[in-house]
């Protein structure tokens, strides 16, 4: 990726970030009923091990008595189903897209609440969580140091911030191919399953704007995070960011 990183989520004809927060809202709310069967089809059922292996990496905290822990932009509750299986406290997650929250009550099935709020203004206080997550949502976030700040803002002192997100494999050649995929297999499978062409071209653009993990990182700790690291998987397909409050 060269150049500065994209401020937030840059959608095609969106002048703004109100506009760029209301496409990306309408995006989702239009896959929402297929967008588990693409996560996993276009993933090669990979995501599953992509959440399994966060959800392991944040066991210090989850087990800590009476944790609060929070999936921001959880979208249908995968990794929201995944951690409250694992937390020794309270879960909950939230959304600003009202279909995707819909599959995620249905998916939880009352263990974790979900409420709807926008991951740029969350209606908590400050320092009221011990870890706060988010998987493949952020990057479509309007403003990225806005919602490091607001995860950073609600963290209590010594709380943990997960961001799951796609990322640029270091490797060319790997690099090269996934480039390929995601330009030329991914839109015309995600567009014919879904109805939504649009959404899965918006889809790995994102990616490709997106900041690379070691940009990432550093945005981090400009934020005011401690102990800031990640982890690629995959090849760097995926990179896990954690940093402490």
């Amino acid at each position: 990726m060269s150049g500065s990183p994209a401020r937030g989520s840059t959608p095609p004809g969106a002048l703004g970030e109100e506009e760029a927060a209301r496409w990306v809202r309408g995006m989702f709310g239009r896959v929402a009923h297929r967008y588990d069967l693409l996560n996993h089809l276009l993933s090669l059922n990979i995501d599953r091990y992509w959440r399994a292996r966060t959800v392991r990496r944040l066991r210090p905290v989850l087990e800590r008595p009476g944790a609060r822990v929070m999936d921001i932009c959880c979208g249908t509750g995968d990794l929201l189903v995944a951690l409250e299986g694992r937390c020794a406290g309270t879960v909950f997650g939230s959304d600003f897209c009202h279909p995707m929250l819909e599959a995620a009550k249905a998916k939880t099935r009352g263990r974790a609440p979900v409420v709807e709020a926008d991951a740029l203004a969350l209606p908590l206080p400050d320092a009221s969580l011990d870890l706060i997550t988010t998987a493949f949502g952020f990057r479509n976030l309007a403003n990225y140091e806005k919602g490091l700040q607001e995860m950073r803002r609600v963290l209590r002192p010594g709380g943990v911030a997960a961001i799951l997100e796609f990322s640029t494999p270091p490797n060319p050649a790997l690099a090269s191919l996934y480039g390929f995929y995601s330009r030329r297999i991914l839109p015309a499978v995600g567009g014919a399953v879904s109805g939504e062409s649009g959404a899965y071209r918006y889809l790995p653009e994102s990616v490709r704007r997106f900041p690379e993990a070691q940009r990432l990182l550093a945005m981090l700790v400009e934020v005011g995070f401690r102990d800031v690291q990640f982890e690629r998987m995959t090849g760097g397909i995926v990179a896990l960011h954690t940093g402490t409050a």
